[in-house]
């Protein structure tokens, strides 16, 4: 199968489909003991990210297990900052820890010039899973939006109310101004690499875009992510880019049409069938399950899956979740979604 024939892509493209595509983020994570496994072999998690013989397998698990319409590269969004030089750990029960981004001259001692080679390992991941997926399931590329990523940056942690970066911002524009400038140059240079070694649709992960200040919204989200949209279509312009600005709320119009994404995300805190109507045909809908209800599973799951597959027929719409997996989740209840969006 071509790649105008994958499910995916064609719902991406223009197309409803009778039956949606459905993949989920964090498909490949904690919840699967063979992830599990697998993760047993690594240093740390920046060095499970960063081996593509892990990383391939890792992509591929739940392909394997449920036969997803699409796989989705597995790293991370903070390979980036780690590739600048910034210092980043996975603590585990903590997550990520990073030495807090302040001033002008912690800014100063980052550079972008070794994140092509450093990040290399992650396109031989891409080119590896492009040789093994099935010809009907598509294979995503992905990065943090600059947003994201900055509060990591600066906050030194994820978690927070991003208080220091929020304060950046206001205070300091020319400083985030500056940051934002190299996420977004590193970040355009990272998806568009992706995309040479084979990715098939890019995704722009903005997971705390609904902490942003209403006034900051265009400076810090719509606007960055634009520019990373307009420098991967300029190399690839039938290349489609989904854009996840979680928790945007009343945001989320102007997101799609001020970014010039093929399709968004749309988190659990919004009306699926809503959201397709305030972002218009021209733009696809991705999501939009609760997590905690893909964790609990039973009668309640399978009426809102149904619902959702029902509020969304005739629409260009892919099932997915409003956020990741969690690690309880039991694998026997993805598979329950697998089979009731399909229509068992």
């Amino acid at each position: 199968m071509d790649a105008t024939g994958k499910p995916f892509l064609k719902v991406l493209r223009g197309a409803p489909a009778a039956v949606p595509p459905l993949w989920l983020m964090r498909q490949a994570g904690r919840y699967l003991p063979e992830y599990r496994a697998l993760r047993t072999q690594a240093r740390d998690f920046i060095d499970f990210c960063l081996r593509p013989e892990l990383a391939v397998e890792a992509t591929l698990q739940p392909i394997r297990r449920y036969g997803m319409d699409a796989a989705i590269l597995f790293a991370d969004i903070l390979l980036i900052p780690h590739a600048m030089g910034q210092s980043v750990r996975f603590v585990e029960g903590d997550g990520p820890q990073l030495v807090p981004l302040r001033s002008a001259e912690d800014l100063a001692r980052l550079s972008t010039d070794a994140v092509p080679e450093l990040l290399a390992p992650v396109c031989d991941t891409v080119r590896g899973v492009r040789a093994a997926l099935p010809p009907e399931a598509a294979l995503i590329g992905f990065a943090g939006a600059p947003w994201t990523v900055a509060t990591y940056m600066v906050e030194g942690k994820g978690g927070t109310e991003q208080g220091n970066i929020r304060r950046m911002a206001w205070s300091n524009p020319a400083l985030f101004a500056a940051l934002m400038d190299r996420l977004v140059e590193a970040t355009a240079a990272y998806l568009i690499a992706q995309a040479e070694a084979g990715a098939e649709a890019l995704q722009i992960f903005d997971t705390w875009a609904g902490n942003v200040p209403g006034p900051l919204f265009d400076a810090a989200v719509t606007g960055p992510t634009a520019r990373i949209v307009r420098a991967v279509k300029a190399k690839f312009p039938a290349l489609p880019v989904i854009g996840f600005p979680r928790a945007a709320g009343v945001h989320l119009a102007r997101y799609a049409k001020a970014t010039g994404v093929d399709a968004v995300g749309v988190d659990h805190m919004n009306d699926i069938r809503g959201a397709s109507d305030a972002v218009g045909p021209s733009v696809a809908v991705q999501g939009n399950l609760d997590p905690m209800l893909l964790l609990e599973g039973g009668p309640a799951m399978d009426a809102e899956v149904r619902r959702q597959v029902a509020a969304m027929q005739g629409r260009r719409y892919i099932f997915n979740l409003g956020h990741g997996v969690t690690p309880p989740t039991p694998p026997d209840h993805v598979a329950r979604v697998v089979e009731l969006v399909r229509g068992g």
